[in-house]
């Protein structure tokens, strides 16, 4: 199917915000081949275009050029989760220590994404989980109120997906975190912007410990 029109945007550009969401929906993972010719019949597009969209995922960080096998979905290490984490602490912390009163349309979302959350964990689809709970802490940065830094942090959770799926027990990792997003959505709604923070910042150390963890017994591929 050919991409949803974004204003303003280049065809390749919008193949490459497809494939994005693909890749934080968990749809695409680590080591997925991005077959040129597959991909531009799929969006309906030409093979240039999808060219010109593949090389833009690969500047953000979301694939790679594999000798001899073409162009995958990247496989993030150490190095890279450790660096994710520190622009999360960056941008989440800063977004909830600015005390910008919650929005309904935003504590809406907010609630949205937990409750999806809930089901997928209801159903036991620990990927559909970790999709939902990045959304909710892409609204989490949008009370920053800044188009660039919504767009930015869009990469950061494609790239968090990606390492979330290369853990070898995805459900050991995420079943934590819905009860601490509801506790950070309550401070928020009560308007405690510096408990919300500091509930973060443990958050946020708890989850990149957990994750490291599981990485370091991942089997080499």
């Amino acid at each position: 199917m050919p991409p949803a029109p974004h204003s303003g945007l280049s065809l390749p550009a919008q193949v490459a915000n497809e494939l994005r969401e693909a890749i934080i929906a968990g749809r695409l993972l680590p080591g997925t081949a991005l077959a040129e010719v597959e991909l531009a019949a799929a969006y309906s597009t030409s093979r240039n275009t999808l060219r010109e969209a593949l090389h833009q995922l690969s500047r953000e960080g979301l694939a790679s050029y594999v000798r001899n096998k073409g162009v995958e979905v990247r496989r993030l290490g150490v190095a890279e989760v450790r660096d994710l984490f520190k622009v999360r602490r960056t941008l989440e912390l800063q977004a909830l220590r600015s005390g910008a009163p919650l929005r309904e349309e935003q504590a809406a979302r907010m609630a949205d994404a937990m409750d999806a959350a809930e089901l997928a964990q209801g159903r036991e689809d620990w990927r559909a989980f970790g999709t939902h709970s990045l959304r909710f802490h892409q609204c989490i940065v949008s009370l920053l109120a800044s188009p660039l830094f919504d767009q930015f942090f869009a990469n950061i959770a494609a790239q968090l997906r990606l390492a979330f799926a290369m853990a070898p027990d995805e459900e050991r990792f995420q079943r934590p975190w819905v009860q601490r997003d509801r506790h950070l959505h309550a401070l928020l709604g009560a308007e405690q912007p510096h408990e919300a923070a500091y509930a973060m910042a443990n958050y946020l150390d708890d989850s990149e410990r957990l994750l490291l963890e599981l990485l370091s017994t991942r089997p080499s591929p």
